[in-house]
């Protein structure tokens, strides 16, 4: 019996390619769309990179222009904006990354509570409605709402007799701004993704824990919560993977072109973009990509690492 178990296993690791996929064929075949799909939009587009290493112009084209090696790089650290762009992306995702996973489970949690099921319907569908609206309609919202001269909240200031509140103008209030714009819009969202993996949980162990005196926080604390945590580590970890990329609508829509509050709100992605609209330098723009997205690759390499050797079941490869 143990030889022909040791038979079986050796069967299926010495299985050819041929033979897996004639006898995968069909599951193969269901994968092969998002296969193509991943080659044609991720990795071929991949090629661009020569560009960060080129002096760009449109006669050479992407693979005909002067190769001037890191010279971009170069006039990227001297412009001066690297690291505060850096820094501010990394602390930013930081705050939306940590504060998501609080609001968003602890918004489940509180919606799987609910007794009322239409009260719960309700609600998830509000707190779903902000993720369909574009930052342009949020950021023109919020300025004629903030607006100095005539927004809304500074009208209803002067009417009390209140200084008028210089949003724009105000470097130090826009983490917070940002931070709660940011929870706004992606909470109901992040929501759905763990109020689904809660009504997949074993609703016996509930039951088991009911019949045992347990409360409604015992049950939150001791199961909930740890059976939670696969599904938090696995959307922790994806955004890890985007920690050094920032959402430029929100930064951009609803800061405008504010010098002001460059210090506090310029991120790697916005800096890009205006690198190309006034510089119109390709060049250095791609080099800014590329070093982008090399942080991103290492740190979620690394956090990908440290979670496998504590517990391997929660990483991502």
């Amino acid at each position: 019996m143990k030889k022909s178990a040791q038979g079986a296993a050796g069967y299926k690791t010495k299985m050819s390619f041929g033979k897996v996929i004639r006898k995968h064929w069909l599951l193969l075949l269901m994968l092969l769309p998002a296969v193509i799909y991943v080659i044609i939009f991720s990795y071929i587009p991949m090629s661009g990179i020569i560009l960060a290493f080129e002096k760009y112009s449109f006669k050479g084209g992407i693979y005909g222009s002067k190769k001037i090696g890191l010279q971009n790089f170069k006039s990227l650290m001297i412009a001066g904006k690297l690291w505060m762009t850096t820094r501010n992306t990394l602390l930013y995702n930081i705050a939306f990354i940590a504060l998501g996973v609080v609001f968003e489970m602890g918004f489940a949690i509180l919606l799987n509570e609910l007794a009322s099921k239409t009260f719960k319907k309700v609600t998830q569908s509000f707190m779903f409605l902000p993720y369909f609206i574009s930052w342009v309609v949020a950021g023109a919202i919020m300025y004629n709402i903030f607006n100095y001269e005539q927004g809304v909240f500074n009208r209803i200031l002067r009417a009390l007799g209140a200084e008028p509140f210089d949003l724009y103008n105000t470097p130090a209030a826009w983490p917070v701004v940002l931070t709660v714009l940011k929870l706004w819009k992606s909470t109901g969202y992040g929501t759905v993704v763990y109020l689904a993996a809660i009504t997949s949980l074993d609703q016996e162990m509930f039951e088991a824990a009911a019949i045992d005196g347990a409360s409604a926080w015992q049950k939150i604390r001791y199961l909930t919560i740890p059976s939670l945590t696969p599904t938090m580590m696995v959307l922790v970890l994806l955004a890890i993977g985007n920690i050094f990329r920032g959402d430029f609508g929100l930064f951009y829509q609803t800061v405008k072109s504010s010098i002001t509050l460059q210090p506090v709100t310029e991120i790697i992605d916005t800096y890009v973009f205006k690198l190309l609209i006034t510089n119109g330098d390709i060049g250095v723009a791609a080099a800014a990509g590329l070093y982008q997205s090399v942080l991103c690759f290492v740190t979620i390499s690394l956090c990908n690492g440290l979670v496998k050797k504590f517990n391997p079941d929660y990483a991502l490869y």
